[in-house]
This record gives C-alpha cells, sequence and structure tokens, in this order.
C-alpha cells in the first residue's frame, strides 16, 4: 500500500549525531617492490578509478616548473606511441586519464570501465617507465602556458592567490614560489628527463584504487608494476619565512573594477592532535555558505558575493587563509 505524505506538516529536523555515516572498509596490498595499494570496493556501476601518487611535487624540483611539466608531459609521447595515439588509445576504451602536480606530490589518475582495465595498464605503465618528452610537444607547451599566464595575470583572484602563500612562507619555498614568464624559457628537455628518471622511474609512488574493482585487482597491478624499481626519496627541508609587512596592496590591471582579498597566517598542519577540531571552528567560522564570515560580509553588509575560509593541504607547514572578491571600492573596508 502506497503511503500518502503529508505536505503540510514539516518532516522533523534530525540532529547530525542521530545518523549513523560508516565509510567503506579497504584494503591494503603491499606489491613486490614495496608499493603500497590502497582500495575501495564500492558502487553499482561498472567503473573504477585508479591513482598514482608520486612523490614529485615541486618540493622536489631544482629549477621552477620542472616537476609540473613533467608532469604534464607524461601523457604527450612515449617511444613507441606518439601523444595523439596515447589520447586516441584512452579515449577509445571510454576512459579519461589525467596527470596533475601538486607541492609536494604529482598524480596519475584514470577513470574507465571496470572490464577494460587489463588492455588500460599497460600503457600507464608505458608512460611511467617510457616517456621520451619530444622536443616540439615542450615548444607547443611552453607557448600554451605563457599564453595562459598572460591572460591570468589580468585576474585579481590568480594573483592575490599566488601572492599570499609568498608572503606566508617565502618566495624561495615551494609553497611561495610562483610561475614567471621567463621560467617558461628556461625550461630544458634534459632537466625534464632528469626529473622524470628520480622521481618517476626511481621514485616513490602509493597506489589508491576505488570503484567497482575486478576481484583481481591487486594481480593486475602487481603485473604492470610489481616489478618496477621504485624507492624512498630524500625530502629536503626549506625555511619559512613569512613577510615582514602585514599588508599589501598590488594593482594588477589599472582598469580594472574587481578586487580579491587574501588574509593569512601560519597554522599547524593536519598532524596536530587539535586539527579535527580545528575543521569544525573553519566551517563554522568560513567553511560553508551560511558561515560566519558569509553572513556579516555578505548578507549584512552587503560587500561580496562569498567570502570563506580554509586550511591549506600541506604535508608539511600550513596555513589559514580568508579569501574572497569584491569591487575595489569596498576591499579596504
Amino acid at each position: 500500500m502506497t503511503q500518502t505524505i503529508d505536505r503540510t506538516t514539516p518532516p522533523r529536523i534530525k540532529d547530525a549525531i542521530e545518523f549513523s555515516l560508516q565509510l567503506k572498509p579497504y584494503e591494503k596490498a603491499t606489491l613486490k617492490n614495496g608499493i603500497d595499494v590502497y582500495a575501495v570496493n564500492a558502487g553499482a556501476e561498472d567503473v573504477l578509478q585508479l591513482e598514482w601518487v608520486f612523490y614529485a611535487g615541486n618540493w622536489f624540483e631544482k629549477r621552477n616548473l620542472v616537476a609540473a611539466t613533467a608532469n604534464f608531459l607524461l601523457k604527450n609521447g612515449t617511444t613507441n606511441k606518439t601523444a595523439f595515439q596515447l589520447n586516441e588509445h584512452f579515449e577509445y576504451h571510454g576512459s579519461y586519464l589525467n596527470r596533475n602536480c601538486y607541492n609536494e606530490t604529482a598524480t596519475i589518475t584514470l577513470h574507465c570501465l571496470s572490464k577494460h582495465l587489463d588492455v588500460l595498464l599497460p600503457v600507464v605503465r608505458e608512460m611511467i617507465t617510457d616517456s621520451i618528452f619530444p622536443e616540439d610537444e615542450l615548444v607547443t607547451y611552453k607557448q600554451n602556458m605563457q599564453q595562459r599566464l598572460q591572460v591570468n595575470l589580468k585576474k585579481c583572484d590568480f594573483v592575490a592567490g599566488r601572492l599570499i602563500d609568498t608572503y606566508l612562507y617565502g618566495e624561495d619555498h615551494p609553497y611561495g614560489r610562483f610561475t614567471k614568464f621567463e621560467d617558461f624559457e628556461a625550461l630544458n628537455r634534459e632537466e625534464l628527463v632528469d626529473f622524470y628518471k628520480q622521481y618517476y622511474q626511481n621514485g616513490k609512488a602509493i597506489v589508491f584504487a576505488a570503484g567497482k574493482l575486478p576481484q583481481n585487482i591487486f594481480e593486475q597491478l602487481e603485473k604492470h608494476f610489481g616489478d618496477l624499481p621504485f624507492q624512498n626519496v630524500a625530502v629536503r627541508e626549506f625555511p619559512v619565512v613569512t613577510a615582514a609587512e602585514k599588508k599589501y596592496r598590488v594593482i594588477n590591471d589599472p582598469q580594472g573594477v574587481q578586487g580579491a582579498v587574501r588574509m593569512g597566517t601560519p597554522f599547524p598542519n593536519r598532524h596536530h592532535p587539535d586539527f579535527a577540531k580545528v575543521q569544525v571552528l573553519n566551517n563554522a567560522f568560513g567553511g560553508f555558505f551560511g558561515s560566519r564570515l558569509m553572513s556579516n560580509i555578505r548578507e549584512e553588509k552587503g560587500y561580496t558575493y562569498g567570502i570563506y575560509s580554509y586550511l591549506e593541504n600541506h604535508i608539511q607547514q600550513s596555513a589559514w587563509v580568508i579569501s574572497t572578491e569584491a569591487g575595489r571600492d569596498v576591499c579596504e573596508a
């Protein structure tokens, strides 16, 4: 019998503690070469995500942009496949492969149908072991990224976002280092190959798998990646040099009517015992649309459409940052 819902009576509001939220259990396996694999088998559809996390972020580079460029060009050619052939292979099987470079780590991420995993993993291995970084692909990459940088430097939020990290950590710190046009010009293939050999072919990696996983997921990963000569990498230390001046005004576009505001302070990272409590505090302060910051700055004063606070997600140091964009006439307020 179908029960009719009485829409004149509002449903009872449940407190968050009444919900029982249980995370799916994970399985862990270690390949013969020491790679740890963490897998969560969940989902009703025959799709999965695999992510290879390498300790190959800009923390490990000797020259600015080497880590990001090496990561991007992994998909742009191997000894046996051109960039077009690599992309065509993944697209033919309805999959999507992406790569990203962060401060400490760099990733290769594969989204695919579970049934096609056996024909995609060999090509991922080929990228990790046999990328060649063609000179013409590097030239194209440099041109495209310089054009993108030129456009982004007109955007106040882009400029504010990268300067706040420089003021928090220092220009020579990996967190505070930002991109310049001359950095692209200085890139050369030899440095990329050396970085690739050290941190991809012979570096440290962790693998994460999630979705409707085949029963032999660990066996497949062992077959294609268990013999790679991965090893631990040395982590350098960088001193944090916080700016002495506490307030900066930067005009990147004299004709612009929009302004961006960033406020930040050094803060303990997630290894601190009070980090979970701070996350709750940040959520109330500026972590969602109903936060204190949003109520005050948007709803009461009408200065902006949105203002948020967040804890930077770094492995080494961290910071607590407030971020908003508003009209230049009210930024000082």
